[in-house]
C-alpha cells in the first residue's frame, strides 16, 4: 500500500497519521473517523504553489477548491496558507464567512446561483465572481447597483477539451451542464458592457477532474488566450485574468499514476505564454483551482470490523461500522481504493492454516459497509493479513470527496473530523447524534400523537 503524508508504522505496530496512533484516535473520537493530516495538505499546497511560480513568469494564485473538503476550522488552514478559496454554494460561502476568510481571496462559483446566493456574495464583497449562463448575468445586473466598489467578473465558458476520465468527471466538453459556449460568452460580454457596477476580467474554464496527461492542460492554456482575446473585443476592454480550474490526477492506489505537479504547471504555462506571444499580448494573471489535489491524500478514515465472512472459494467479506454514507466515490465512479489494518500495520499478509479458527486471508477481502446496498462497497479485492472483529481498518487518500458527499442513508450519523499535526489532534467537526438525525423532523398535525421515546431519551447515540 502507498504511503501518504506522515503516515508510518510506529514501534507498536499501530498506523500513525500525523505522529498520532490510529488505534488511539479510534478510542478517543470514535469510528468511522475522518483523520486529516495537516502536514499533508500543507506540503502539497507549497508544492502547487511552488510549481507554479517556478513555470509561470507572470502572477499566479492558488485557488483551494472548497467542494473538496470545507469546515469552519479547514478554512482558517487554508487561509493560513495563503490560498485563495473556491465555493460553489451559498452553504460553502457562509462557512468561509463564519470562518473569516478574506473576502477578496474568494472565488465564488455555481451554475445556478439563487438570488440570495448572489446577494450574499455581493454582500460579503467576494473577490471574483464566475458567471455561468446568461441568466445570471440578467440577474447580476438587477443586484449589482450602488454597491460601491465594481463586482469582479470572469465568464466560465466550455473549452471543448476531451481528457481521458470518468464520464462524470468531464467538465470541458461541448455538451456540458456548465459555462458558456464561445458565441454565449460574447454574448453575455457585450450585455455587460452596459451594465454599471461590474468589472468584466476574465475567463474560466475547467476540463475535469483525474487528468493525468498534461497535453489537454497546453492546449486549454493556447485557447483560453485567444479566447481572452476574442472576448475582450467584445467587452471594448482588457481581460486580464485566467482561471484553468484544476483536475490534475491523484494516486489513489499503487497502480495509479502519480504524474509530478510541475507537469500540470508547465503545460499550462506553455500554453498560456506561447498564444499570448503569438498574439502580443501581456501574460494575463493566473490561477488555477486545486482541490482534490491538495484535500485528497490529506486524508485517511478509520473503520471498525464488526463481522467477517467468507464465501467458500469467492471472496471474504469484512463489514465494518462504514458505508456509502460516509464514502460514496466507489458506488458513484468505480473508484479504487486500498487499506491497511491500523492495529496491525506490520503483520505481513499469509494465509492463516485452515482449521485455525481465524478468518483466513486466502481470498481477497471485499471491505463492505452497513448501508442496505449489495453496491456498499468500500474496498475491494484487498489483501490483508487474516482479519477478525475488532479490527481497526484505515483506507488513504480520503480528504477530498468523503466528508463532502457523506449523508444520513439509513438514518446513520456522519463521522467525526479530526484534524492531526505533531501528536496532537483535535476535531474538526463533531460526531453527529441520533438527536441530530430528528432535530429538523417535525410531524402534521393530523399525524400528531404522544411520542413514543421524546428525543434524547431511552437511546444512546454512537461513541
Amino acid at each position: 500500500m502507498r504511503f501518504h503524508g506522515t503516515m508510518r508504522v510506529n514501534e507498536a505496530g499501530h498506523l500513525e497519521i500525523g505522529g498520532c496512533d490510529a488505534v488511539d484516535l479510534a478510542e478517543r473520537f470514535g469510528t468511522p473517523l475522518y483523520v486529516m493530516d495537516e502536514e499533508a495538505f500543507t506540503r502539497r499546497a507549497r508544492e502547487v504553489t511552488e510549481a507554479f511560480q517556478a513555470a509561470y513568469p507572470g502572477e499566479a494564485h492558488v485557488v483551494y477548491a472548497g467542494k473538496a473538503f470545507l469546515t469552519v476550522g479547514f478554512a482558517r488552514l487554508v487561509e493560513a496558507e495563503g490560498l485563495f478559496l473556491d465555493v460553489a454554494s451559498g452553504g460553502e460561502l457562509y462557512t468561509a464567512r463564519v470562518a473569516g476568510f478574506p473576502p477578496e481571496r474568494l472565488v465564488v462559483h455555481g451554475n445556478n446561483k439563487s438570488h440570495e446566493e448572489l446577494e450574499m456574495a455581493l454582500a460579503a464583497g467576494a473577490g471574483r465572481l464566475v458567471v455561468d449562463n446568461l441568466s445570471e448575468v440578467e440577474r447580476i445586473a438587477r443586484l449589482v447597483g450602488g454597491r460601491g466598489a465594481a463586482t469582479r467578473l470572469l465568464l466560465r465558458v466550455r473549452p471543448g477539451i476531451g481528457v481521458h476520465t470518468h464520464d462524470h468527471m468531464r467538465t470541458g466538453q461541448e455538451d456540458s451542464k456548465f459555462g458558456f459556449s464561445p458565441d454565449e460568452a460574447r454574448e453575455a460580454a457585450a450585455r455587460l458592457r452596459a451594465v454599471p457596477g461590474v468589472e468584466l476580467v476574465g475567463l474560466h474554464a475547467h476540463l475535469g477532474s483525474q487528468i493525468a496527461e498534461p497535453g489537454p492542460y497546453e492546449l486549454l492554456g493556447a485557447r483560453m488566450v485567444e479566447w481572452l482575446r476574442d472576448v475582450a473585443g467584445v467587452y471594448g476592454r482588457p481581460l486580464t485574468e485566467l482561471d484553468l480550474g484544476g483536475g490534475w490526477a491523484v494516486p489513489y492506489t499503487e497502480q495509479d499514476p502519480a504524474p509530478p505537479v510541475r507537469l500540470w504547471a508547465e503545460a499550462v504555462s506553455r500554453g498560456v505564454l506561447a498564444a499570448a506571444g503569438r498574439l502580443g499580448m501581456r501574460a494575463p494573471r493566473l490561477l488555477v483551482e486545486p482541490g482534490r489535489l491538495l484535500a485528497s491524500e490529506a486524508g485517511t478514515t478509520l473503520y471498525r470490523v464488526g463481522a467477517v465472512k467468507e464465501i467458500p472459494g469467492t471472496r471474504t467479506y469484512a463489514v465494518t461500522d462504514g458505508g456509502l454514507y460516509e464514502s460514496l466515490r466507489v458506488a458513484l465512479y468505480g473508484a479504487a481504493y486500498e487499506g491497511i489494518l491500523a492495529n496491525r500495520a506490520n503483520e505481513p499478509v499469509h494465509p492463516m492454516p485452515s482449521g485455525s479458527g481465524h478468518p483466513a486471508a486466502r481470498l481477497p477481502v471485499r471491505v463492505v459497509g452497513k448501508n442496505c446496498e449489495s453496491g456498499d462497497i468500500l474496498v475491494d479485492g484487498l489483501e490483508l493479513p487474516p482479519i477478525a472483529p475488532g479490527d481497526l481498518l484505515a483506507v488513504p487518500v480520503t480528504g477530498a470527496y468523503h466528508y463532502a458527499m457523506a449523508s444520513n442513508y439509513n438514518r446513520l450519523p456522519r463521522p467525526a473530523v479530526v484534524l492531526v499535526r505533531d501528536g496532537a489532534a483535535d476535531l474538526l467537526v463533531g460526531r453527529e447524534t441520533y438527536e441530530d438525525l430528528v432535530r429538523h423532523d417535525r410531524i402534521p398535525a393530523w399525524l400528531a400523537a404522544p411520542a413514543a421515546v421524546a428525543p434524547g431519551e431511552g437511546v444512546s447515540s454512537p461513541p
